[in-house]
C-alpha cells in the first residue's frame, strides 16, 4: 500500500524484495482487515490542520525507534549466539539478534554485516530489533548462517574494535611511523604479548578486517582466540586458541628485553 502523506515505512521492497515501487517511507504492509477504503481529498482535509498532535506522533515514533526488541542469548538448539560470527551468502557478519519478528514466523537470526551488504539498520517495517549502520543489516534462519569456527564472541568483538581503533587512529598518525614500527617486526620472529604472554610472528601484512597492517602471532600457550583464521579469512595455521591477532606496538622482541 502507497500511504500518501509519507507516513510509511519502505518504498515497496522488503528484505531486499521488491513487492511495488513507491517513494522512499510511503510503503506499508497491512492486512485487509485494517484496511478502509477512503478518498483521497477527506483524509487531506483531516490531516492538514492537525500540524500539533503530527508533531507529537512523529516524536512517539522516534522515542519509541532508540528501544530495540528483547533478543535471545542463543538460538533454540544453542548452535548460535549474540556476538558470535557468522558467514551469509558468503559474507561476514555478527548475530546481534534471535528470536520471534513481525514479519514471519518462527526463530529468526538478525545479522549486522561487516561490509554493507545487507538491506536495513535493524528495523524491518517499522519494528527496531537490533540497530546498525544503514544496508548492513538483515534477517535470516538458522539454516541460511554458516559459523567460521571462531567461538569466543568477546574476541572477535575485542579484535573487531582494535580494528576500528586503528582505522580511525590511522588517519592522524603521521605516514612513516606505522611502517617503520611494524617493520621490526618479521615473520619467525620471538615476541611477547601484552607484556605477559610469549609466541612466533607468523603474519604481518594487511587484513580484510581492517586497514592498515596486523600481525599475526602463534603463542606458547593456548592464551589466544583463533587458528590463524579471522572472519573466514585464513592468514596462517596453528592450534586452536593459540592464535592472536595484534598491532605491532602491543608486542615486544624479545631479543631486546
Amino acid at each position: 500500500l502507497g500511504v500518501m502523506d509519507g507516513k510509511g515505512v519502505h518504498d515497496g521492497n522488503v528484505l531486499g524484495v521488491p513487492y511495488f515501487e513507491c517513494p522512499a517511507g510511503k510503503g506499508v504492509f497491512a492486512p485487509a482487515a485494517q484496511l478502509s477504503d477512503s478518498g483521497a481529498a477527506p483524509a487531506i482535509t483531516t490531516r492538514a490542520p492537525a500540524a500539533t498532535p503530527r508533531a507529537v506522533a512523529v516524536t512517539a515514533i522516534e522515542d519509541e525507534e532508540l528501544e530495540t526488541l528483547p533478543s535471545r542469548e542463543k538460538t533454540a538448539d544453542g548452535s548460535l549466539w549474540l556476538g558470535l560470527e557468522v558467514v551469509w551468502k558468503g559474507k561476514q557478519g555478527i548475530v546481534r539478534y534471535i528470536g520471534d519478528v513481525r514479519f514471519g514466523a518462527g526463530e529468526w537470526i538478525g545479522v549486522e554485516m561487516l561490509e554493507a551488504k545487507g538491506v536495513h539498520d535493524g528495523s524491518v517495517l517499522g519494528v527496531p530489533y537490533f540497530k546498525c549502520s544503514p544496508g548492513r543489516g538483515i534477517f535470516a534462519q538458522p539454516s541460511q548462517l554458516q559459523t567460521t569456527g571462531t567461538t569466543d564472541s568477546a574476541a572477535v568483538q575485542a579484535t573487531l574494535r582494535q580494528a576500528e581503533a586503528s582505522s580511525t587512529s590511522t588517519a592522524r598518525v603521521v605516514p612513516r611511523v606505522v611502517p617503520r614500527v611494524v617493520a621490526t617486526l618479521r615473520v619467525g620472529q620471538r615476541v611477547t604479548w601484552t607484556g605477559k604472554h610469549t609466541g612466533t610472528v607468523r603474519y604481518v601484512g594487511p587484513v580484510k578486517f581492517a586497514t592498515g597492517e596486523f600481525v599475526g602471532v602463534e603463542l606458547d600457550e593456548p592464551f589466544g582466540y583463533y587458528d590463524g583464521s579471522f572472519m573466514g579469512e585464513s592468514y596462517f595455521k596453528c592450534e586452536p586458541s593459540k592464535g592472536i591477532f595484534s598491532q605491532a606496538s602491543m608486542l615486544r622482541d624479545m631479543a631486546s628485553m
